[in-house]
């Protein structure tokens, strides 16, 4: 078949060989470019989650299997994220570049290429939870952008290259290029600076109060943390505590528009607006939180002191009627999480949590308020930018990741890990200090041990704060002779039960087994 678009009733050829497949290939990289760039400033007035690339990553999360979602976890961690937007924008990317090369040929063909973009990102956001009308425009904006200037791109590029053309039609092609790449870029990085600051709850995340808490509690003693060099803090600092969850586009709730909805298989329905929720008693808490997908010795575990009000006082002011076991806990981007209704009215310190270690709730972890219930895996029971909790079963609806094949009832088990020194460190022989960190949420730690080249040995435990947190040990390893030595560490909870040997992976229920290193001594 002829290499030639029909321009003017005429056939115009392209140029044959890599020079030509190269313009075409750059020509359909500046029509995605586009076509994003439009999508972008669409969503400044339809919503940062509609955005074309925010709508199809999150999709993707989705539709991927749990392995694929442990495997970005293990490999990528809290950068999953980032690792999963470039994956999008490449493969975009390729897609746009091959339709750019198939319009040398078949113009139509690589026009339909080129809506397919846009089609992909109206049923990516057609699929969001919180979705509306106005979510489609963005990618149906995006669409219409990519085959115009594919089209357009595509015919100059033929005129530019035709027998008879002559130095002003490639100019005109290089002109065209070169110029709606640079108003792609300036519109593309516009477009998300003003969208991350129309979409900004920072302000008012600064401009919040929380009340001093009707139930303070007292500094925590020096006798909880080991003066061990290296050792991470008792508290996790904000800026280092993990994070993992599916939102692409971070919500950002302005505190005066918030309101929590307690509805389902209660009595008495409640609205609570976040002014209302201030002035509720407020207690602090001491908490670890640890993620399911935390593997064994993992970073996925932080240690905080919250401030929120008690969760169990709502629940029986709404009244739960019998029969309800779970608490479906939705987020305001759609996210579900399943709580056993036992775990918040036992006794426990469950709570709607508005600050983390002194200041209003960071906006990646929740605010302007989140749900934490003590002894649970995260997945089912921190829900981040709570809005709607409904009392129902476990028979008639499931969370997010129950659906996906995690476990529905999933206790934090009892860990541990050796956090000083790291594996394949190098140590001079003689006196080394091993030290770490254990925790069995709501059950306490009672024991450490560490296993050095075999042998069992009783590792010193600073000072318990609450059962809830997490405690970290030390153990001065006297006359470690000289060459490689493998270490293990295991904990015994506060029920007695001694943390189990057994390798299991993250799935389904959150993985276990000793952490082990090795220490070289020289």
């Amino acid at each position: 078949m002829d290499d030639a678009v029909v321009v003017g009733g005429r056939k115009r050829f392209g140029r044959a060989g890599f020079g030509g497949i190269a313009l075409g290939a750059l020509s359909g990289l500046v029509a995605g470019a586009c076509a994003l760039a439009a999508g972008e400033l669409v969503a400044v007035f339809a919503g940062a989650a509609s955005a074309p690339g925010v709508a199809v990553g999150e999709w993707a999360i989705d539709l991927a299997p749990t392995a694929v979602k442990e495997f970005a976890i293990r490999e990528f961690g809290t950068h999953d994220k980032s690792a999963l937007l470039t994956g999008v924008y490449v493969v975009l990317a390729l897609i746009c570049a091959a339709a750019g090369v198939l319009a040398r040929r078949h113009l139509t063909a690589a026009g339909f290429i080129a809506a397919g973009f846009g089609v992909i990102g109206i049923l990516a956001a057609a699929t969001r939870p919180a979705a509306n009308t106005g979510s489609l425009f963005p990618s149906l904006c995006a669409g219409a952008v990519a085959v115009w200037v594919l089209l357009w791109l595509t015919r100059l590029a033929a005129e530019s290259a035709a027998e008879d053309a002559g130095p002003t039609e490639r100019r005109r092609f290089l002109g065209a290029l070169l110029g709606a790449a640079a108003g792609a870029a300036v519109g593309g990085f516009g477009a998300k600076s003003w969208i991350d600051s129309r979409y900004n709850a920072a302000p008012a995340r600064a401009a919040v109060k929380i009340p001093v808490p009707a139930r303070p509690l007292p500094p925590v003693t020096a006798a909880t943390h080991p003066d061990v060099p290296g050792l991470g803090p008792f508290f996790t600092p904000n800026a280092s505590f993990y994070r993992v969850d599916t939102a692409l586009s971070v919500p950002q709730i302005d505190p005066s528009k918030w309101m929590l909805r307690i509805r389902g298989m209660v009595a008495r329905p409640l609205e609570l607006t976040f002014e209302q929720l201030l002035k509720l008693p407020l207690e602090e808490h001491d908490l670890t939180l640890t993620c399911v997908s935390n593997p064994v010795g993992g970073p996925y575990c932080g240690n905080a002191r919250w401030i929120g009000t008690p969760l169990a006082p709502l629940l029986r002011q709404a009244g739960v009627r019998t029969g309800a076991d779970q608490i479906l806990a939705t987020s305001s981007d759609g996210m579900t999480i399943g709580t056993p209704v036992n775990a918040v009215l036992d006794g426990r310190e469950a709570m709607l949590a508005v600050a983390m270690n002194g200041q209003a709730l960071p906006i990646e972890h929740g605010f302007p308020c989140r749900m934490l219930v003590p002894g649970l895996y995260g997945y089912v029971s921190a829900t981040k930018w709570v809005v709607d909790l409904e009392l129902t079963t476990f028979a008639s609806s499931a969370g997010y990741w129950v659906a996906r094949g995690w476990a529905q009832q999933a206790p934090v088990k009892t860990a541990s890990r050796i956090d000083v020194p790291g594996d394949g460190a190098s140590v001079s022989q003689g006196t080394v200090t091993l030290a770490g960190t254990a925790w069995a949420t709501h059950r306490g730690v009672a024991a450490v041990e560490v296993r050095i080249d075999g042998q069992w040995r009783e590792a010193a435990l600073a000072a318990s704060d609450t059962p809830d947190t997490w405690r970290q040990w030390s153990y001065k390893w006297e006359n470690a002779p000289r060459g490689s030595h493998r270490v293990a560490v295991r904990a015994t909870d506060g029920t007695g039960t001694v943390q189990t040997s057994a390798v299991r992976d993250v799935v389904p229920d959150g993985a276990s087994g000793y952490h082990e290193i090795t220490v070289n001594a020289v």
